[in-house]
């Protein structure tokens, strides 16, 4: 590994000191490349993956448009967070310095593959331009479920690096097991680590990480059951539409994106007819292909061990008789009864559901207060349902990322005020997103300089703003 990580800390001495534009063009060719192998690229991964070319081609629609969005976002620079103290001799008792402060990029970043998204979290995703947009180089470990795929968008970003002529360790693709992901995890030269997957691989990383002589910061997208919380107006007057659009997002992807609603908390004298209501959707919903067939011997291996909860009641079983293939099931509970253990709110990856009962608001409140961090939480209300719930949704803001009020929580938007992170089981650092412009600022840290010359500041701290960027200035934002 240390000819990996000596290229990579060669490529970071000049890589980060590349100019925005320089950084925004090298991006933009990054895209254009990957998008120029799209004739092989879709029908290699959706073969790997077991999803639709359909669906592949609209992620690598959503891959080149992160891309080129954090080519946007370099090149205009203020992401920076330029601070400038200006220094007062005259100051008394003591004259005040003048001090300038930005963020400067961490070095090189050590980014694990998904296995649901071959394309968006992935070998070009959203973890590995976000930090190459922040000026560290990028070892890429590929996951296996799609060994191919990961290769033929790696040879594109290379071809990316030749043609911007930056040196040839921005970026490393490598390939292997546990064992070299944990070594590359151990090695002194990595920065950071950027990581979607299972709770257990997530949180194996961040422990290797916190063990470390010299410990890093791990941010790891390690799952969530994304509640939805629905108040009896709402649901009544809505009921059948509503229950749709749950089925809808729970099989999406055959229940394997990281936002599929797998708790869903119902008023207690609706439970039944909703539940009839998303029986009849899910009838509708055919068993499908999952990404691999260890993905699906643990799914039905999850769900076996929920027949010996005698709290449970099934309102569908998963037909398990071929494991490659995602059968839906859909479970009802008591809230009572899900309060008595904690395996109740544990994800099970797949097409899978849970329904919790409760009877009244008192006790939606004790079922919120005990429930885990989650990316994304879901209230159904009508306007003064919300209204007279405002401490229970200031509750829910509490235990989640993102909080919705319209819609289903599958669909994450890539933009500027986008958060795809929440608090501990989801992620390991609740103040960070992996999705959105935001990312960029995982694999930076803040830099203060003191006094320093003017020739020697780097130029989105310089006198006069050659750079045009949004900066603060003696407690003013100005530009």
């Amino acid at each position: 590994m240390d000819t990996y990580l000596n290229l990579s800390l060669e490529a970071f001495s000049s890589f980060k000191q590349t100019s925005p534009n320089d950084k925004a063009a090298f991006l933009e060719e990054m895209a254009n490349q990957i998008d120029a192998a799209r004739d092989q690229l879709i029908p290699t991964a959706s073969k790997e993956s077991n999803l639709p070319q359909g669906r592949i081609t609209g992620e690598l629609g959503r891959t080149l448009g992160q891309i080129r969005l954090f080519a946007q976002l370099v090149k205009e620079g203020s992401w920076v967070e330029a601070t400038i103290d200006h220094a007062d001799p005259n100051r008394s008792p003591l004259p005040k310095p003048d001090i300038r402060r930005m963020l400067r990029p961490l070095g090189p970043v050590l980014v694990f593959g998904a296995s649901n998204f071959p394309l968006a979290f992935s070998t070009a995703g959203g973890d590995t331009v976000s930090a190459l947009a922040s000026g560290c180089p990028v070892i890429y470990k590929a996951h296996p479920a799609h060994p191919e795929t990961s290769r033929i968008v790696s040879e594109a970003i290379k071809v990316a690096i030749r043609k911007s002529n930056l040196p040839k360790g921005v970026f490393q693709h490598v390939e292997g097991g546990i064992e070299t992901g944990q070594e590359l995890a151990n090695h002194p030269k990595i920065q950071a680590i950027a990581f979607t997957g299972s709770f257990r691989g997530g949180k194996a990383l961040f422990d290797t990480a916190a063990q470390r002589d010299n410990p890093i910061p791990v941010y790891a997208e390690m799952g969530s059951i994304n509640p939805i919380f629905t108040f009896e107006t709402k649901l009544n007057n809505n009921l059948k539409e509503l229950a749709a659009a749950y089925v809808g997002s729970l099989t999406l992807g055959v229940g394997q994106f990281c936002t599929n609603p797998g708790l869903i908390f119902i008023p207690e004298k609706l439970s039944q007819t909703f539940g009839d209501a998303v029986l009849d959707n899910l009838k509708e919903v055919s068993a499908a292909p999952m990404l691999h067939e260890g993905i699906g011997k643990a799914y039905y291996e999850m769900l076996k061990s929920l027949e010996s909860a005698d709290e449970i009641q099934w309102v569908q079983k998963a037909d398990a008789e071929d494991i490659k293939l995602g059968s839906p099931a859909f479970v009802k509970i008591k809230g009572s009864d899900w309060l008595k253990d904690e395996a109740f709110q544990e994800e099970i990856f797949g097409p899978y559901g849970m329904m919790v009962t409760y009877r009244d608001r008192e006790e939606l409140q004790k079922l919120t207060q005990v429930l885990k961090g989650q990316l994304t939480c879901t209230v159904w209300g009508e306007d003064n349902e919300l209204e007279s719930s405002r401490n229970l949704i200031r509750e829910i803001e509490e235990k989640c990322g993102r909080i919705l009020f319209k819609g289903v929580p599958t669909g994450v938007e890539v933009g500027f005020a986008m958060q795809h992170g929440g608090p501990f089981p989801s992620t390991t650092d609740s103040r960070s997103t992996s999705v959105g412009v935001h990312a960029i600022k995982r694999f930076a840290r803040p830099v203060a300089f003191q006094d320093m010359p003017g020739s020697l500041l780097p130029a989105e701290l310089a006198e006069g703003n050659p750079m045009g960027i949004w900066r603060t200035v003696d407690g003013n934002w100005q530009k």
